[in-house]
């Protein structure tokens, strides 16, 4: 009890709000001091005298992060020949905010905002002119389409506001923001439909970005990573795009949009395994088209996870299920081989992983050359060194390629380290033990929940749903929205 005192007392201390210094000159000497002004080049401070009061105003700011242009015409100009009788009334900028603590003047200063003081006066003023740099709009790199938008995320959470706006012009669009981080603190925007979203979600959402005590979250990439409820799990509970029309889609269907500044790329939750299946593309192409695409992908889902256990437990406990002259042909192929199976396929499956991750390492024009020169290298010289059987490098390879079918990163990485998982569980007794470790990857799937949401939703447990899971319906028969997120509105109009 003494203790939880002592830390309450603590946390309230550490709440304590400094005033602004009424005597001005002392107030902007100990300014100067806090953002260390001599050696920090980029630090600026100016002095103004304002027309209509006929007293010096003290002008602060980061050079680096505000426009120039907008400080002399929307700031120095108007405090120089205008006259009124407050600063409200003389600068009109949108963004004009009175503060009063030193807290705050720090705060605004360094997310690129012109702080104002006037001599005498306990308060000081605030102007919003950053510009902080970021590239063009650009296609997205990393979840491309041949059909659909092709815009992705900048760097600027303004820009990839106006980017999800475009797509979504409704009023109930709400957007809010909150401060993570002690020490660099950073806006954390919430973006979400009023009258859709489900109200404990979002509570829930906003008391795990107030509990995330750490001193900076520079991005949602590692913002994920402090909300995400099992950080130890195989399984991903956040789903992370580039694409705003992506975004947008599960907008509209109920889900919660995280951005931050310095980010070109979003964070929706809560979401469901299924949402890591899917690609955006599937809902831009026909109805058949689409299907197929998703066919293709399961095709490529089981293979790459269980094509190369598959075949250690056939090999080594089943072989009476391989056909005849298939078997002699494995035999035969293996006769030189001096490792037992399963080690084989750990050394070409490591050696793919190698290969996959030097390609990803080495500079883009060289990437995809050395990496397939890599593997046909490696492979020829294995099997001529008989260290592996020429199958053992099919398989593998086939079970590789395949992985990349699944187009979600983070869903690939749980692929990758399933099949090793699978592999080796088929080294023990061949299919009992590899469908034992399936099972139990299954009912671990089944007990994971993403923000209150059960991850193998709508299949299990069952929901009212658009019937968008592993195929879905014709757009124009897609009455529901996702009943496991329990929005306000369940039916699309």
């Amino acid at each position: 009890m003494i203790q939880s005192k002592k830390t309450r007392s603590k946390k309230t201390n550490s709440n304590k709000k400094t005033a602004i210094n009424p005597n001005t000159k002392e107030q902007i000497e100990s300014l100067k001091q806090l953002f260390s002004a001599e050696i920090n080049k980029d630090f600026c401070h100016r002095t103004v005298f304002v027309n209509f009061n006929k007293k010096n105003a003290y002008l602060f700011y980061y050079s680096s992060i505000v426009n120039s242009d907008k400080i002399e015409q929307a700031i120095v100009r108007p405090l120089l020949e205008h006259e009124g009788e407050t600063y409200e009334n003389v600068l009109t900028n949108e963004s004009f905010k009175t503060i009063d603590t030193l807290e705050q003047v720090i705060d605004h200063i360094n997310s690129g905002k012109v702080v104002i003081f006037s001599e005498g006066e306990a308060v000081a003023y605030s102007l919003d002119v950053a510009q902080f740099q970021h590239r063009n709009v650009s296609p997205s790199a990393n979840e491309s389409v041949v059909r659909g938008p092709q815009e992705a995320f900048t760097e600027s959470l303004h820009v990839n506001i106006s980017l999800i706006r475009k797509q979504i012009r409704d009023k109930q669009l709400i957007t809010t923001a909150s401060t993570v981080g002690k020490r660099s603190k950073q806006d954390v925007t919430l973006i979400y439909i009023a009258d859709l979203v489900n109200k404990e979600v979002l509570q829930d959402v906003e008391e795990r970005l107030r509990d995330i005590n750490t001193d900076n979250v520079r991005n949602v990439e590692l913002l994920e990573q402090f909300l995400e409820e099992r950080p130890y799990s195989i399984f991903p509970s956040i789903y992370y795009t580039e694409r705003p029309d992506n975004a947008a889609a599960y907008i509209e269907d109920g889900h919660i949009v995280l951005l931050m500044d310095s980010s070109s790329a979003c964070l929706i939750l809560p979401v469901t395994f299924f949402t890591f299946f899917q690609s955006p593309e599937d809902r831009y192409s026909r109805f058949m088209f689409g299907n197929f695409s998703r066919i293709v992908r399961l095709i490529a889902f089981y293979l790459t996870t269980m094509i190369s256990a598959t075949y250690v437990a056939l090999a080594n406990y089943h072989s009476e299920m391989i056909p005849l002259d298939l078997m002699l042909a494995i035999t035969s192929s293996r006769e030189r081989v001096p490792f037992p199976l399963i080690i084989e396929v750990l050394i070409m499956e490591v050696a793919f992983e190698l290969i996959r991750e030097a390609g990803i390492r080495i500079p883009s024009a060289l990437g995809p050359t050395i990496g397939i020169v890599g593997a046909l290298i490696l492979g020829q010289a294995a099997v001529e060194a008989n260290i592996i059987s020429p199958i053992i490098v099919i398989v593998s390879a086939l079970s590789g390629l395949t992985s990349f079918a699944i187009s979600d990163v983070s869903l690939n990485y749980t692929v990758r380290i399933t099949r090793f998982m699978f592999i080796i569980a088929a080294g023990f007794f061949g299919m009992l033990t590899l469908m034992a470790a399936l099972l139990l990857w299954i009912m671990y799937a089944a007990s994971l929940k993403s923000f209150g949401v059960p991850y193998l939703s709508p299949v299990a447990p069952a929901f009212r749903s658009p019937k968008d899971t592993i195929f879905r319906k014709a757009i124009r028969k897609e009455l529901f929205r996702p009943g496991q997120l329990r929005p306000k509105d369940m039916r699309k109009k």
